[in-house]
């Protein structure tokens, strides 16, 4: 029964992952890149605002807490063992349309937060609800298609939020400590817990002392590994170039498939990691607090900056690198991100293993958390509040079983619950994009100023 599932949802993932989801996806970043005049010039302001508090604004978290919760849901397995995949199955050219997908996706992300911010409801207990199901209903009157994105989303929390991440947890538990994958579920279960059931603040205030240190330990490793992989660095950025437009081998046994199939899975682990166009990340962004839409999005836009531009290419360059220094991998009949992931990390003597275990367990945890919130803010759309706590407990119960399921099989469903998120949100985001110009062009002139409380809204 589980070969036959496997079968129709790999089926379904090469249509929702053909040309047409390519071409639109990357359209859209084109698109918006243009529309929005190159916002990811703006990236080192973004950053600057990032850490930047925005006092006496509306909101129910800090905008830094908003950023950390969406960077925990996004710095995940997808930017060690999802960049491990897209090179077993795309082969090393897929690490460039990875990385290309994060650059134009910048501004996607920034589009997609800006009108889940502007759109935003406040609830009779002060509450910011918001995203792509917010603004597909009141920026365009299709609430049909924000109950469609909010379903798909709720769905997706279970996949590329639990079962994905609590699977890769378990997986290298077992394997470096040897403990069974049921005990891990168990206690991821038993942490996660205690923190959701705090709601949003609670998961903010753990992601603002958690993903700040987890991402800096990894890139920090992942520099050091460079460092000594530093003769191979340039050949391996030439692979990754070379491989992402032809078919051919290179040294380690690295095969390139052709532009198609590195373009696919290059860009699908990108969506994954990064989730610029799948709509997640504006669902916690409209909880910041912030004077205007423009702000709080290009703070969001960060995300994906350090996501996939910064992290991806680091875990890239560190597989590629280490592959073709260490001839003696076999990499050959491989098609699993994660193995492909430990036998590259396992060539490096002692640091390489830790770095592995300590970035996927970390990195899991807190998409584990962030996506607890946009599964929870998707069900109360659909069924209102009473929906929070049963969701809460399913997400618990899924947590507890997903070591125990066919890790292929949660990847595949993930890729094919995030494309289905994506068409509605792509759609927010494209039919509104003439809003987006003119809260861009209003705002934007102001944000260098030191003080900009003072600016008029922009007429809706």
């Amino acid at each position: 029964m589980l070969d036959t599932l496997q079968s129709i949802v790999t089926s379904l993932n090469g249509f929702l992952w053909g040309p047409p989801m390519i071409i639109l996806l990357v359209g859209t970043h084109l698109f918006l890149t243009i529309r929005t005049r190159c916002i990811q010039r703006k990236t080192l302001l973004a950053i600057k605002l990032s850490v930047t508090k925005d006092e006496d604004s509306t909101g129910d978290i800090s905008q830094f807490g908003a950023l950390t919760t969406a960077l925990a849901s996004t710095i995940g397995t997808g930017n060690i063992i999802g960049v491990g995949t897209a090179i077993a199955l795309g082969g090393p050219g897929a690490v460039l349309w990875c990385w290309l997908t994060g650059v134009f996706g910048i501004a996607t992300k920034y589009a997609e937060s800006l009108i889940a911010v502007k759109y935003r409801v406040q609830t009779k207990d002060g509450k910011m609800l918001g995203g792509a199901m917010y603004a597909l209903e009141r920026g365009l009157h299709m609430k049909w298609l924000g109950i469609l994105f909010a379903f798909f989303a709720a769905l997706a929390s279970f996949g590329i939020g639990s079962g994905v991440q609590v699977n890769a947890i378990a997986e290298v538990v077992e394997n470096n400590l040897h403990i069974d994958g049921l005990i891990v579920g168990i206690l991821v279960a038993a942490l996660t817990t205690l923190v959701i059931f705090g709601g949003v603040k609670s998961i903010a205030n753990v992601c603002e002392k958690l993903v700040p240190f987890m991402a800096v330990f990894y890139v920090l490793g992942c520099i050091i590994i460079l460092c000594l992989n530093y003769d191979y660095i340039i050949p391996a950025v030439k692979t990754i170039v070379e491989l992402a437009f032809t078919k051919g081998a290179a040294a380690g046994g690295l095969v390139g498939s052709g532009i198609m199939t590195a373009a696919r899975y290059g860009i699908a682990r990108g969506l994954f990691s990064n989730e610029s166009g799948m709509g997640s990340a504006p669902i916690v962004a409209a909880a910041a607090q912030t004077r205007n839409p423009v702000r709080q999005a290009l703070i969001s836009s960060t995300g994906t900056f350090w996501d996939t531009v910064v992290v991806c290419l680091m875990t890239g360059l560190v597989l590629v690198s280490s592959i073709m220094k260490n001839p003696s991998i076999d990499v050959s009949g491989i098609d699993n991100g994660g193995q492909l992931t430990t036998l590259a990390f396992n060539q490096i003597p002692i640091l390489g293993p830790i770095i592995l275990v300590f970035g996927i367990i970390t990195f899991a945890y807190s998409t584990i958390l962030g996506w607890s919130y946009y599964g929870e803010r998707c069900t109360e759309y659909l069924f209102g509040k009473a929906a929070r706590i049963p969701y809460r407990i399913l997400y618990i119960i899924v947590l507890v079983v997903g070591p125990i399921i066919s890790l292929n099989l949660v990847w595949d469903i993930a890729d094919t619950l995030n494309a289905l998120m994506a068409i509605p949100n792509l759609i927010a985001v494209l039919l509104l994009s003439g809003v987006i110009k003119k809260e861009t062009d209003h705002y934007l002139k102001h944000l260098d100023e030191k003080d900009n409380s003072e600016i008029p809204i922009v007429n809706k």
